[in-house]
């Protein structure tokens, strides 16, 4: 696994068993990933989305503790998977990364507690399946617009965001911040701590 720019997420690039009748590869190791963060992945939930181009998911985060880690795969299409620092307090506070997860690669992006993850949708269809380490919800979850131009997130100009109602009235960064709703490096760092093993 190779660690990205932002603290606490990771990237999975598997190595794919190729021949005349497809292909074969892991696409999700336990022992991998806590080898590489040092924590374990207590699988509670598995969502699946299937969306069409243009489709914009996020940015979504949940309160820590317990917050929620996200390993996300792209099973079908390809999708821009976009990580963002929203813990208050983090050296890294506001930054961004982008990975490109696809049914070519088959790379698996590792999200932990307390950083927005979203993605946009590229191809004209795209699946994308999320092992999650707590279920859903409602009220304990939260988002960021995607589009907020104090993130600057760097979609690409050639596709037309579609947002749900939910994450077009999301607040922008600077309203969360306001607001309390972020969550704080240091809670997130004491919650890490507790998922070592």
């Amino acid at each position: 696994m190779d660690r990205l720019g932002i603290d606490g997420a990771w990237c999975h690039t598997p190595r794919i068993h190729a021949d005349s009748r497809g292909a074969f590869l892991e696409s999700f190791r336990a022992a991998d990933l806590r080898e590489a963060t040092g924590q374990q992945l207590d699988l509670a939930q598995v969502n699946c989305s299937v969306s069409q181009r243009g489709a914009l998911r996020g940015l979504h985060f949940a309160d820590v503790p317990p917050g929620q880690a996200k390993y996300v795969m792209c099973v079908s299409g390809a999708i821009l998977d976009v990580v963002v620092d929203l813990r208050v307090g983090s050296p890294g506070f506001g930054r961004w990364e982008t990975v490109l997860l696809d049914d070519v690669t088959r790379r698996g992006l590792y999200v932990a507690e307390g950083l927005g993850h979203g993605f946009l949708t590229l191809s004209e269809q795209a699946t994308v399946v999320y092992l999650c380490s707590q279920p859903y919800a409602p009220g304990r979850e939260h988002g960021i617009h995607p589009l907020d131009p104090g993130l600057a997130i760097d979609w690409p100009a050639d596709v037309r965001p579609l947002l749900s109602d939910k994450d077009a009235a999301a607040p922008s960064l600077k309203e969360a911040i306001d607001s309390g709703l972020l969550p704080d490096y240091q809670a997130c760092l004491a919650h890490y701590e507790t998922l070592r093993h």
